[in-house]
């Protein structure tokens, strides 16, 4: 995994390998850390992440090459944007989809659960197929909630 890190954005180049998912997992949080945004802003980021690449690593590839995974995490004002661009085969995400919860594990479709979970945690998924690859746009708003 390749790691670039400056005051703006985590940019992260990982394989198409489900072990890499731990380390940027770690260097997500660092990320958020360091920018002191609150734990739950971080957890919803990195499950968000966590189930977009694997849910690529796993289906995405219709051979079994090597292939990148472009991740980039930056602050946008008062949002936290996570940026997924990978090379696999075109599947968009941003379509919210009710998973099937009356359905068997074994019959449930690909995704649905996971990308369900996704939108539950981000405040908007945006999807494009740019140049042969799937780009994910993940947004949370990093705002305080006010007190009830």
């Amino acid at each position: 995994m390749g790691t670039s890190l400056n005051n703006d954005a985590l940019e992260l180049s990982l394989a198409n390998d489900l072990r890499e998912i731990p380390a940027a997992a770690e260097r997500i949080e660092e990320f958020c850390a360091a920018r002191e945004l609150t734990p739950q802003i971080a957890y919803a980021a990195n499950l968000a992440i966590d189930e977009i690449l694997t849910n690529t690593i796993s289906y995405g590839y219709d051979d079994d090459e090597a292939h990148r995974i472009e991740l980039t995490l930056r602050l946008d004002g008062d949002r936290l944007v996570v940026v997924i661009e990978d090379d696999g085969r075109e599947f968009d995400s941003s379509m919210e989809r009710e998973p099937e919860l009356e359905t068997s594990l074994e019959e449930r479709a690909l995704g649905g659960l996971g990308l369900f979970l996704v939108h539950q945690m981000m405040d908007d998924v945006a999807y494009q197929r740019r140049d042969g690859c799937n780009v994910i746009t993940l947004t949370k708003s990093t705002a305080e909630e006010p007190d009830s």
